[in-house]
């Protein structure tokens, strides 16, 4: 799939979530959402990005936006990996890989000498209007949260 285009509708999505419910982007219309697509639950990298993520939700949420993350994992993984870290934002199940795809986040990696196929880290901010207004590829970690909050300021 091509990558989804800064300043185009960015592409829908439903998918099963924390807290047993279904989250539809069509249904944050009127939020702005930021949507972070991560590896693998509580590997360290993933569970740092999640932490700095809660650290600022409050900030986040002060700027009327719903923070979300997403990586192939079970529902109930992610039940898990929440309740340890205290994350108070969902995280949403792609064990099928169809939003992944559609935010052409599925690269391929090297993992111990193999070629596999895997989550790029990425984050996607979109507007209240469902607009794509900035993507973030092959992300680092430390510190992404907060650049991504001062984007979020500058829209």
């Amino acid at each position: 799939m091509p990558e989804p285009i800064i300043g185009a509708p960015a592409p829908d999505f439903s998918l099963p979530a924390t807290g047993n419910r279904t989250i539809s982007l069509a249904d944050l219309r009127g939020q702005t959402v930021v949507l972070y697509f991560y590896p693998k639950d509580s590997t360290p990298g993933c569970t740092q990005e999640g932490q700095e993520f809660q650290q600022l939700s409050g900030e986040f949420a002060a700027l009327g936006a719903v923070i979300l993350g997403v990586s192939r994992d079970s529902v109930a993984s992610h039940e898990k990996f929440r309740a340890r870290h205290g994350f108070s934002f969902d995280l949403l199940s792609d064990a099928q890989e169809t939003t992944c795809r559609a935010y052409d986040v599925i690269r391929e990696k090297n993992m111990y000498g193999k070629t596999v196929l895997g989550i790029e880290r990425s984050t996607f901010l979109i507007d209240a209007d469902g607009v794509l207004r900035e993507a973030w590829r092959k992300v680092k970690v430390k510190d992404h949260a907060a650049a991504v909050l001062e984007r979020l300021k500058a829209l």
